[in-house]
């Protein structure tokens, strides 16, 4: 006779709480196993436009490989306009950029600190000498900031552009329509500030703190933190007739002050992030 015994079945109870179990030790592992490849995810970042990368950034293949997240040029910024991205950045995140329309940079801080402060020269004055600059990204002459005009040295330690200013929608520009502009171009609950020459030569303070009373609109040439980037034109429309109309000249860094500023919603000119020049 056999003296083999049959083991006694599991009960449903103890089976379910197995199963909960062995689910909870899952999900631990694939959470504590993924974290570190969230930088790596390319969530939604395929078709993502460039993203305007602070002053001195070098190519963007470059300046990934640079950057190593530290933060500091976020810290060192007298407007915080850099900011780091999140997730929907994919191979991006934690990476600097700046979001023109939120806060632009207008260099309050004269010098340019967020590249004396990058430790890596991600952001450099003089890009080394293995870095091609692409077509177009190299500025003709360095830029001349009108806060610094009276100064021995008014230029900006740059030699290539952030990207370019473009008046993407000309039917919504005050200006061309002929049109003034009367209080707070954003609004009172928006949180950007820029520096006003006219208020403190060193200080920014908030938009919404500085009304407007313009019988004409020149917002975005009025408010350019560069001498000679833009400027109103009487250009002919369609019908021949003569329109003021912001023109970006070759001195345009892509800053992003102009889209700040510009009270159209959406706004009438917008930059064209890590673009080139063509006259």
């Amino acid at each position: 006779m056999s003296t083999t015994q049959t083991k006694p079945a599991m009960s449903l109870e103890k089976a379910q709480k197995a199963r909960r179990k062995f689910l909870q030790s899952l999900g631990l592992t694939v959470t504590f196993a993924g974290i570190p490849l969230l930088g790596f995810i390319p969530v939604a970042a395929a078709n993502r436009p460039p993203r305007l990368r602070p002053p001195g950034a070098l190519n963007e293949r470059d300046f990934l490989a640079s950057c190593i997240k530290c933060g500091q040029c976020v810290q060192v910024c007298p407007v915080q306009a850099i900011k780091l991205a999140d997730i929907v950045d994919g191979f991006g995140i934690g990476v600097p950029h700046i979001d023109a329309r939120t806060q632009a940079c207008d260099f309050s801080c004269d010098a340019v600190q967020c590249i004396l402060a990058c430790p890596t020269g991600a952001l450099t004055y003089t890009a080394p000498d293995f870095h091609a600059p692409r077509a177009g990204a190299s500025l003709a002459a360095a830029p001349i900031l009108k806060a610094k005009a009276n100064d021995p040295e008014p230029t900006l330690n740059l030699k290539e552009r952030m990207g370019v200013a473009r008046l993407a929608r000309p039917e919504s520009c005050l200006a061309i329509q002929g049109k003034g502009f009367k209080g707070q171009t954003r609004g009172p609950a928006f949180k950007g500030e820029l520096r006003y020459l006219e208020v403190d030569r060193r200080k920014p303070i908030a938009v919404r703190n500085h009304p407007y009373d313009l019988e004409l609109c020149d917002l975005c040439v009025r408010e350019c933190p560069l001498m000679d980037a833009i400027e109103l034109r009487p250009v002919k429309d369609a019908h021949g007739v003569e329109r003021m109309t912001p023109t970006v000249l070759e001195p345009c860094i892509g800053c992003g002050v102009c889209e700040m500023v510009c009270p159209a919603k959406p706004a009438a000119i917008v930059i064209d992030p890590q673009a080139v020049w063509k006259a």
